[in-house]
């Protein structure tokens, strides 16, 4: 198991919600439907009655700077594989279990949002709690990395490019549900098994040629058998998610209720409980914990977090095997080293060894005259003469 520090998560006071929503009573929508203008009624928008053709949206300001969420460095980057990029710098999903939602990096830095579809009277209520909530808009992102900036030289130098890499606080359920199928699998297949799940669940409307629903409630997913998935590319998996959902539907109070409650217990209870789930062990686990669990020194690691931690904060144990002894003083090594959010960093540190982020780090400092190239870590860093 993941032996981590326990320690008190501080945040900044905000008002909302701290579960998500429940999910509407089923709807029967048009398979074929455009994205919709955020009316002001006091009646819930329903596609069925106010269809219109798709427009530029008039987008919301969050008043988040690019240093506080920049969206590049927060969707696609493994946290989540129910969101989909659906124009430039513009990512689409489902918030608070219902409310499909557009993110747009706009040209002064700040996010603008814009509701496609939304059970809430007005965008002000339940919709935009549900959005901040998932954003973890309650922690201040500049004052954790001034923190891991004082205590580590190299973040200090990967932030300045890095900006605005935000962990989510994801809906419990969909985060275990997404992991459990990321387990020794990757991005595309991952994404071909959520959205299968995804689209068991109430159908919300389109944008940008992505198909959007509800996540399944866990009586839906209760109805898919092991033999279903399998046929529909699980694999082995299959019998996880199928084992996991009788698990939880076993709970007292009913599965969200007990993984809600995990997030205000320790994270080595956390982790132990999770562990107990068929098809979780512990970097699913941790996952989990870290990005729907407020458990923001969680440490998911694996051998990319391993070589990680070998280069830079375990040298002594470079040219060792991952154990899972090891991943125990890889995950305190970087609580020690980063404190309560060390979640946070080594999420950073994560995208850094991203190719993808790798290829935009050396493209935008390149675009620099008079630079000088150096090794920044594994990153190439160009710097002014």
């Amino acid at each position: 198991m993941l032996a981590v520090r326990t320690l008190s998560i501080m945040k900044r006071p905000i008002t909302m919600a701290s579960t998500p929503s429940t999910p509407p009573s089923p709807q029967s929508l048009p398979s074929k439907t455009t994205s919709l203008r955020t009316l002001s009624s006091k009646k819930p928008r329903n596609i069925l009655t106010n269809p219109i053709p798709e427009e530029d949206p008039k987008w919301v300001p969050l008043n988040l700077s690019r240093s506080e969420l920049y969206l590049p460095l927060t969707f696609p980057t493994g946290q989540t594989f129910r969101w989909k990029q659906t124009g430039p710098i513009q990512y689409t999903g489902v918030v608070g279990r219902s409310h499909l939602v557009s993110l747009k990096q706009l040209d002064n830095g700040d996010v603008g949002y814009y509701f496609h579809y939304t059970t809430s009277d007005s965008e002000s209520s339940a919709a935009k709690v549900a959005l901040l909530d998932f954003l973890n808009v309650g922690i201040s992102l500049t004052e954790v990395w001034e923190s891991f900036k004082a205590s580590d030289k190299r973040f200090a130098e990967l932030a300045v490019h890095l900006g605005g890499a935000r962990v989510l606080r994801q809906d419990p359920i969909e985060c275990l549900i997404q992991f459990i199928c990321s387990s020794n699998n990757n991005i595309k297949r991952i994404t071909m098994m959520v959205d299968f799940i995804s689209s068991l669940g109430n159908y919300l409307g389109a944008v940008g040629g992505f198909k959007f629903y509800e996540f399944p409630s866990l009586e839906r997913l209760a109805m898919v058998s092991e033999q279903e998935l399998r046929a529909a590319g699980f694999g082995y998996r299959a019998k996880y998610i199928v084992g996991t959902v009788e698990e939880l539907q076993s709970k007292p109070g009913g599965g969200m209720e007990w993984l809600a409650a995990l997030r205000k217990v320790d994270l080595p209870e956390a982790i132990v409980l999770l562990c107990s789930l068929p098809g979780v062990g512990p970097k699913v686990a941790a996952c989990i914990a870290l990005f729907s669990l407020d458990q923001h020194h969680a440490i998911p690691v694996d051998t990319h977090v391993w070589k990680i931690a070998t280069r830079y904060l375990l040298p002594e144990l470079a040219g060792t095997s991952l154990t899972p002894k090891l991943c125990n003083r890889v995950a305190d090594a970087f609580v020690r080293t980063y404190g309560k959010y060390a979640g946070w960093a080594q999420t950073l540190l994560f995208i850094a060894e991203l190719p993808s982020q790798k290829a935009l780090l050396n493209s935008t400092e390149e675009k620099s005259p008079n630079s000088k190239k150096r090794k920044l870590g594994g990153i190439t860093k160009v710097s002014k003469e």
